[in-house]
């Protein structure tokens, strides 16, 4: 009995020791994950020639700059901080100028990762050992990623500033006075950091709230006695910093006042709007941020009420939007598919465009110039964050996984942990990553020409002659051909054009989205396929660009599609600057076509349907061809990737999951005995 406890507590240790192996192991990826980020930034910025980077610092301490300026600061259009901001670095010299840009940069990125580190410990009450160990390098990583500190370290701003001083007086500094003073100061740097005085007051810390006005007026105060010219011009004629820097209607101004403004809703409408929804926003972030501190997630409140700030502020410039970004530690959802909605939504719309978040069409511009504050105002006054005593605030309501299909090879699946979902993904999760996903598609696809566009050019028609040459050694170069006997038929003609340009995203979509409603389990195994796909077929436009038939003068092939191209143009008129005409091999007008009838012929329970899936790639492959936008090469290259991707797809997360009712049955089962023995 003895031996077997001995055994037992010696199993245990083995096992305890691993996991903390593992734990090490992941903790040393992220820190060297967040510093190989942290130098990428700092060399993007110091290896930019000096007149293009830190520009704003430039503006300060330069010949020219705000500081040699013997007049009002403000008579510079360049300069939008408060007076007191100017008072403190007015000190800064010519002299320093060179040394000042070195020492900003690093300094500037010792604040993030300050900011990083102050933030991870400041994450809600208890909290598991993994959170504790991963928190800080992954809040460095995503402050490195975002937008504002990018534009931080790039313009040499002191928006990072405001935000760690409410950090530390919230959760560092010891003393109600103390914190006070940190928070008074950030607000005489930021205005709109003052919201925080009556989230102190109301939280129970009303002499940090005292303290943190008193620091506020006395700092102003200064500064107006100082250079009351100035402090006369912010203040009053400008009221707190309205219209300094860029046009106040500009996009960068992710502020209620901007948005009104972009809405055409001017003159004293919009101020009136702009006060009553401004006092709105305050009251009911305020209202939220008060039960969140009492709840214990100061975190949490101070980030909505940074969102609210964001709001209310007449400017509010790209690089004062941190505050968007801590709102992240909120937890959103009873399910834990849905867990993941929030942070993901915050983190993509703090690190990248909002072209990227957004379709390009002209409904949707009212959307994505706006989407930013769209984020901070849902973050301040919408977004049902959970309170700690909620049940599912530790436990959401776990995912139900499909049974386990015996795989043909030991090692499948690489991933197990990437199991069969029976429920379907959440919907918003799947169109934000769907969206961004194509728009780095898109973008990688674009940039796929090989170096400039003459050179590119060349390099795509030499790969042409190839695939030419293989093509008549092989005797399947039917192109020219094949595309002339369209030409004399008409009806041919206009049923390639059509089907060639009608159908080739259409199709892709309504299945993903049948399979979504109707065969969630299978959703999860096409789209992971389609992604395999589609991501080496970007890898084969990147290492081998290659000109279509259409494009390759000699042939004489006649593109029915886009019409005459002028081919004494590099560019080839306007279509190049749209989409990159050399990504050819792979054809993904054909792969994606062939995956969707794969999958139909796959999932589909009728035989007749089986065919009509089939037809469609046999119809595409003949428009590609036919039109002269492919070769036939390119239509077994797309026919390799996607083989390629139900490979990958099998090896990574195993053979495609049975869904019928008595596989969930089966499941269920075996989830009631775990559940009894725990």
């Amino acid at each position: 009995m003895a031996n077997v406890e001995h055994s037992g507590r010696t199993t245990d240790a083995f096992a305890g020791a691993g996991t903390g192996a593992r734990m090490r192991a992941a903790r040393l990826a992220l820190w060297a994950v967040a510093t190989i980020l942290a130098v990428r930034q700092l060399t993007v910025v110091l290896t930019t020639p000096s007149g293009e980077r830190l520009t704003d610092l430039e503006t300060w301490v330069g010949p020219e700059g705000v500081l040699h300026v013997k007049g009002s600061l403000y008579d510079s259009p360049l300069f939008t901080g408060t007076p007191f901001a100017g008072l403190v670095l007015k000190p800064l010299t010519r002299s320093a100028e060179q040394a000042l840009g070195w020492g900003w940069t690093f300094g500037t990125l010792l604040l993030v990762v300050a900011l990083g580190l102050v933030a991870a410990r400041a994450l809600p009450q208890p909290v598991s050992r993994r959170t504790s160990l991963l928190a800080a390098p992954v809040a460095i990583s995503l402050l490195m990623l975002s937008l504002p500190v990018r534009n931080t370290l790039w313009l040499g701003q002191t928006s990072i500033i405001p935000v760690l001083l409410v950090l530390v007086g919230c959760f560092t500094v010891r003393g109600e006075r103390a914190a006070g003073l940190c928070i008074g100061v950030a607000a005489a740097l930021q205005p709109t950091v003052l919201l925080f005085a009556p989230l102190l007051w109301f939280a129970g810390r009303r002499r940090a709230a005292l303290s943190a006005a008193g620091t506020f007026a006395a700092c102003t105060a200064l500064a107006w006695a100082a250079m009351p010219h100035d402090s006369y011009t912010y203040w009053v004629h400008h009221m707190g910093g309205a219209g300094l820097g860029g046009q106040a209607d500009a996009l960068g101004n992710q502020s209620l006042h901007g948005a009104l403004l972009r809405l055409d809703v001017t003159g004293p409408l919009e101020i009136a709007l702009f006060l009553l929804l401004g006092a709105a926003v305050a009251a009911l972030a305020l209202r939220r941020a008060v039960r969140y501190a009492h709840d214990g997630q100061l975190l949490l409140a101070v980030a909505v009420i940074g969102c609210a700030a964001v709001a209310v502020s007449p400017t509010t410039w790209q690089h004062q939007l941190l505050w968007v970004l801590l709102a992240v530690v909120g937890r959103v959802g009873t399910r834990a598919s849905d867990r993941l909605v929030w942070p993901v939504a915050v983190v993509l719309v703090t690190t990248l465009p909002a072209k990227m978040m957004l379709p390009n069409m002209p409904v949707m511009y009212p959307l994505r110039d706006d989407l930013v504050l769209l984020a901070a105002l849902a973050a301040a006054t919408a977004v049902p964050f959970l309170s700690r005593t909620a049940p599912s605030y530790r436990r959401p309501v776990p995912a139900r996984y499909a049974p386990p299909v015996p795989a043909r090879f030991r090692h499948v699946p690489l991933l197990p942990f990437l199991r069969r979902v029976l429920t379907r993904p959440n919907l918003l999760l799947e169109l934000l990553l769907i969206r961004v996903v194509y728009a780095a598609y898109q973008q990688v696809r674009l940039a796929a020409t090989g170096g400039s566009v003459s050179a590119g050019r060349a390099r795509a028609e030499h790969h042409g002659h190839i695939v030419l040459d293989i093509e008549r050694f092989l005797h399947i170069d039917i192109e020219h051909w094949v595309n002339h006997a369209v030409v004399r038929t008409g009806f041919l003609r206009d049923f390639f054009d059509f089907y060639y340009e009608s159908f080739h995203f259409v199709v892709p979509l309504a299945v993903l989205g049948v399979l979504y409603w109707r065969r969630p389990v299978d959703y999860r195994w096409a789209r992971a396929s389609l992604g395999f796909a589609t991501f080496l077929a970007l890898i084969g436009f990147w290492l081998f660009p290659l000109a279509p038939p259409r494009l390759m003068p000699a042939l004489g092939i006649i593109d029915t599609v886009h019409g005459v191209q002028d081919f004494s143009q590099p560019d080839y008129g306007a279509l190049t600057a749209l989409t990159n005409q050399y990504a050819a091999m792979p054809s993904l007008h054909f792969g994606w076509s062939l995956w969707c009838g794969v999958v139909i012929a796959v999932i589909a329970p009728k035989w007749w349907m089986k065919a009509l899936g089939l037809l469609h790639p046999l119809f595409t492959v003949s428009a590609i061809v036919a039109t002269g936008n492919h070769w036939v090469l390119d239509a077994a290259g797309g026919a390799v990737v996607v083989a390629a991707g139900f490979g990958l797809s099998y090896v990574f997360q195993g053979p495609r999951a049975r869904t019928t009712a008595a596989a969930v049955a089966a499941n269920q089962e075996t989830r009631e005995p775990a559940k009894n023995t725990a």
